[in-house]
């Protein structure tokens, strides 16, 4: 069985998917979700839930949000699980 280790609520701030072309920027911050809690997660392994990619995608590939609200937590096996956070 393995056993939850600690759990954090981020804010993740996606303005820097303007960076990409605009076709392209949805997926750029579905990227930096993944990136951002894996710096502060200290894990590689970042598993991201339905909810998280539904919430990002739900104004199409040209429009992410602003900012993110993410419910994450890390395992005793060192996997990161993250899902949307209630506001």
């Amino acid at each position: 069985m393995v056993e939850k280790m600690n759990e954090q609520i981020y804010v993740i701030p996606l303005r820097d998917v303007k960076r990409a072309p605009r076709w392209r920027r949805t997926n750029t911050a579905i990227k930096d979700i993944r990136a951002f809690l894996a710096r502060h997660m200290k894990s590689e392994d970042v598993k991201l839930d339905a909810s998280i990619n539904e919430k990002v995608w739900e104004r199409g590939s040209e429009k992410p949000p602003r900012r993110i609200r993410v419910r994450a937590m890390k395992f005793d096996d060192g996997q990161v699980q993250a899902e949307l956070a209630p506001e």
